[in-house]
């Protein structure tokens, strides 16, 4: 009767909806019979050639066709990759969040920005070794560090097995806030059994251990006494509560005041200091509007705008047009963080215009990383010991670092499994097999819009910068269907303006030919007429130019 009962055991569903083929953009679902559970809703940055794009984020097609079925979002910390797709997401699919303090903190600040959601939304903060119960599943918060505080890894209980999802973790025994990584409820579970673990990838590539954090306190240390008669202006990540205050520690030992200039990095330090997740000392934090009545050596901003941002405080202070700071000789700038992979070439700008300033800039070895290295990995793989390894958060190069790393603590080939987003895997005790894929394109998000800009738009717009555009206008009398007006063709970003007149008179006469030609054989269709405008005038512009522009032909009707 046992066997039997076993085997109508249902298969625990593990489907990634983002997060595989890049370092942003995290959320899987977790499915078991009647139960949805969604870790983490974040988002990613547009790359290069997304022109005018804002943010992407998940499509969650899947959630919305099984919205009866969810029961929550489980979130692991309040990091924009984890975090920033759930104002767009909850439009959608409206159901509980949990999460650890500070997270919940900075996701309620997210949503004020949205109207309605922060009303509607429920929320619920999770203490670290407490479990909460959605629908088939039960789910406990487990203490990690990361570069942000409130950091948690989950212990994901189903009737097919513990799932273990370490969320971003680094093992740091002397971290700056709060208790050291929970190593032993790690090993607790590795003893009871664990189906399966899924591993923050991102350093797998790096052999080793990575820093604790409170080495960068020291680096800063060494670097305000080498500085000692100069402003210094630190550019960091605003959720990275942590390295704030070892800058704020560093900065009260030597007798400095420290302004804080930035949206986002105002709005965290107000929300951790709320929440006691941070310690200012008294009379330490100024106005960036009072920076200027003290002496420059004894003052420190903290920024934003580590990334080479465009509109990003630091940027702003970079280029001259900062309302209350600028940058010269007698500054010292310090980048404390390493540029995300695609920022490297807006970093360097900055830095470039910096120095051009004449100021002080500091890039190197004022940074440690928030994930674990290759040894950390290791540790965590002892001690949790899963039968299934199925690495997370990277692209396919780190995945498959870790895959490596699997291999040498002796898993088998077929107990590693490297997902792609979408993919739908069914996993027991007995197998773990991709059965299906679905719907997992990146959504995104311009302005007001989501989801309104497709690769045809987005297509059209890299066509716009590389070529420019056309314009060509007619006008028809409706009752006679022949042209009385027109062409005009005009153009914009497509060829210079000294050849423009020659080139555009040839333009019209093409196309003058080409639409004589076509109402000879009684097309008066304003469909196929535009088909004619578009195909004549791309065909003449490859022809002479050998370019490619947009076309936009319109025609009006008298």
């Amino acid at each position: 009767m046992n066997k039997e009962k076993e085997k109508n055991v249902s298969k625990l569903k593990i489907i990634p909806l983002g997060g595989l083929e890049q370092i942003g953009m995290n959320i899987t679902a977790f499915e078991y019979e009647d139960s949805i559970i969604v870790v983490d809703c974040g988002l990613a940055f547009p790359e290069g050639d997304m022109l005018g794009i804002d943010l992407v984020i998940p499509d969650v097609t899947y959630l919305k066709e099984n919205i009866d079925k969810v029961k929550g979002f489980v979130i692991t910390h309040g990091h924009e990759d984890h975090i920033g797709a759930l104002p767009y997401v909850l439009r959608d699919v409206n159901v509980p969040i949990y999460a650890t303090k500070l997270t919940i903190g900075i996701i309620e600040n997210k949503l004020k920005e949205h109207e309605g959601l922060l009303k509607n939304v429920k929320r619920k903060v999770v203490k670290f070794g407490q479990s909460i119960n959605l629908g088939q599943f039960r789910v406990e918060f487990i203490k990690t560090n990361h570069s942000i505080v409130d950091a948690a890894a989950l212990a994901i209980f189903s009737p097919a097995g513990v799932i273990v999802h370490t969320g971003d973790f680094k093992v740091d025994y002397t971290p700056v806030y709060g208790d050291s990584i929970d190593l032993e409820r790690f090993a607790t579970l590795g003893k009871k059994g664990v189906l399966a673990l899924m591993c923050d990838s991102t350093n797998a590539e790096r052999p080793g251990f990575t820093p604790s954090e409170r080495t960068v306190g020291r680096t800063f240390d060494t670097i305000f006494n080498e500085h000692k008669n100069t402003r210094i202006i630190i550019a960091t990540f605003a959720s990275n509560v942590d390295r704030v205050q070892q800058i704020i520690n560093t900065a009260h030992a030597h007798g400095r005041k420290v302004a804080v200039e930035g949206r986002s990095m105002v709005s965290i330090i107000d929300i951790a200091q709320t929440l006691k997740r941070i310690s200012i000392p008294q009379n330490t934090l100024v106005d960036v509007d009072q920076i200027k009545n003290f002496p420059p050596e004894q003052t420190v901003i903290i920024t934003t705008g580590s990334q080479g941002e465009s509109m990003a405080a630091l940027s702003r202070m970079a280029n001259g047009t900062h309302k209350k700071v600028s940058i010269g000789a007698g500054d010292t700038v310090i980048f404390s963080s390493n540029p995300i992979p695609g920022n490297e070439k807006a970093v360097t700008k900055i830095i470039n215009e910096l120095l051009v300033k004449g100021a002080d800039v500091i890039f190197q070895d004022a940074h440690v990383s928030g994930h674990a290295c290759a040894e950390e990995i290791k540790l965590i793989y002892s001690l949790v010991q899963p039968k299934y390894s199925l690495p997370v958060h990277g692209e396919y190069k780190h995945l498959k670092a870790q895959a490596k790393i699997a291999e040498s603590l002796g898993f088998e080939k077929d107990k590693i499994v490297i997902l792609r987003s979408g993919d739908v895997l069914e996993l027991s005790e007995d197998e773990a097999k991709v059965v299906d894929k679905v719907p997992c394109q990146s959504v995104y998000v311009d302005g007001l819009g989501v989801g309104d800009v497709g690769n045809s738009v987005l297509k059209d717009r890299q066509r716009l910068s590389e070529s420019g555009v056309v314009i060509a206008s007619i006008v028809v009398d409706e009752y006679s269907g022949t042209m009385i007006a027109g062409p005009d063709v005009y153009t914009r970003g497509c060829i210079y303006e000294k050849e423009s007149e020659e080139i555009l008179e040839g333009a019209r006469q093409e196309l003058t030919r080409a639409l004589n030609s076509a109402f000879d054989r009684n097309i008066f269709d304003w469909g196929k007429l535009k088909t004619i405008m578009k195909d004549t005038l791309s065909e003449y512009f490859w022809r002479t130019n050998k370019r490619r522009p947009v076309i936009v032909p319109i025609i009006s009707g008298v």
